[in-house]
């Protein structure tokens, strides 16, 4: 197996614990909670401009990914479009990517180090477009997969995954349910691909951050506006800004982040608005936008650092508002809007009018997977 031989350790979020990159890991042995892949960047010789004349996908950027691009299983995902829609204003489109979601870049790189580290099957909870995605590379990967989906999942997301091959169950409650439903009665050989409760999801959402580097041409955006369910994709591009700054691609300049939710289900922004540290279990989760029902994200406080660090902010949805949001956005733009993205138009236009988004200030706004399972 060839490993990328800049990858030095998994370490700990929270504790700083370091653990083996090369064994199959989930959480850290010390307190439980998300470990990321370091790298000896100092070693690393990658510059944009080796990134021309390569394919488009996410393994373009192989060196500050765990496993060598031939070794991975892959669908051609990443490398998806940023999309104008004013001078300064632009989606990125995640879309575009096999299964019609932004999951699909976690997944390749957690599926391809899973397979590479000797796991027999694979296994997670979702809301949706996780387990679509989790289905079609365990296939590609030809690993069983078992997933957990809420009862109440629109039956297009059920459908994709048993169109892969997928053992689904669903289970009364939420995401969190549907965790605990699989550690207790879910396949004993299985390996939990949950959201960052294995390492290499997070490494291949941080390839977004990358790639908002390489379409604007060399700089960065000052706002970047975020649907945030579980969080991995803040996490990823934190993660992707600061690997940058060491490679010597940018400065100490960040995007400031918006992690925008759903009012029915808040967690970030009401730790964020009372100043605590972690994010507490949102009671009675509700809203139609399935991706932002995670009442208890795991990097809650993860979310809540990089948003104080970027001297970002968190903004609630109300409910009535996600779906005008929805229709007004793809209706003004031609584009396949999900709700949890009608979330984040709806934030933004309202950061805009309060002057938080400057009228010239360049902001990314994610479109994070296509609408079309939801109809």
């Amino acid at each position: 197996m060839q490993w990328n031989p800049a990858l030095r350790t998994l370490s700990c979020f929270a504790c700083g614990r370091e653990h083996d990159p090369r064994a199959l890991q989930t959480t850290c042995r010390g307190c439980d909670l998300p470990l990321g892949a370091d790298y000896d960047l100092a070693a690393i010789r990658f510059t944009p401009a080796d990134l021309a004349c390569r394919p488009p996908s996410l393994w373009r950027y192989g060196e500050v990914l765990p496993i060598a691009p031939a070794e991975a299983v892959t669908l051609v995902e990443g490398a998806t479009p940023l999309v104008p829609i004013t001078e300064s204003t632009w989606i990125k489109d995640e879309s575009r990517n096999p299964t019609g979601s932004f999951k699909a870049r976690g997944m390749s790189v957690a599926v391809s180090m899973a397979r590479a580290l000797g796991a027999r099957a694979l296994a997670a909870p979702s809301a949706g477009n996780a387990a679509g995605a989790l289905a079609a590379y365990g296939a590609r990967a030809g690993l069983p997969v078992t997933v957990a989906m809420p009862a109440d999942t629109p039956h297009m997301f059920i459908k994709e995954c048993w169109h892969y091959g997928a053992s689904v169950h669903l289970v009364p409650g939420t995401i969190a349910d549907c965790g605990r439903f699989l550690r207790a009665e879910g396949p004993a050989d299985a390996f939990d691909v949950s959201t960052l409760r294995e390492p290499y999801r997070v490494e291949g959402k941080k390839t977004m951050g990358y790639e908002l580097f390489t379409d604007l041409g060399g700089a960065l955006p000052d706002v970047i506006l975020y649907p945030t369910g579980g969080g991995t994709g803040l996490v990823g591009m934190w993660k992707a800004f600061a690997e940058m700054e060491q490679l010597g691609w940018i400065g100490r300049e960040r995007p400031r982040f918006v992690a925008v939710q759903a009012a029915g289900c808040a967690p970030v922004v009401a730790a964020l608005e009372s100043g605590a540290e972690r994010t507490v279990a949102w009671p009675d989760p509700q809203t139609a936008a399935y991706g932002l029902r995670v009442p208890s994200p795991i990097a809650g406080f993860l979310c809540l650092r990089i948003l104080r660090e970027t001297h970002g902010t968190a903004v609630a949805v109300p409910e009535a508002e996600i779906a005008p949001a929805t229709s007004a956005l793809a209706a003004a733009t031609g584009l396949d809007i999900r709700p949890e993205t009608g979330a984040v138009w709806a934030a933004f236009r309202t950061l805009r009018a309060a002057g938080w988004i400057g009228a010239h200030e360049r902001a990314v706004l994610f479109n994070t997977s296509t609408g079309l399972k939801y109809r």
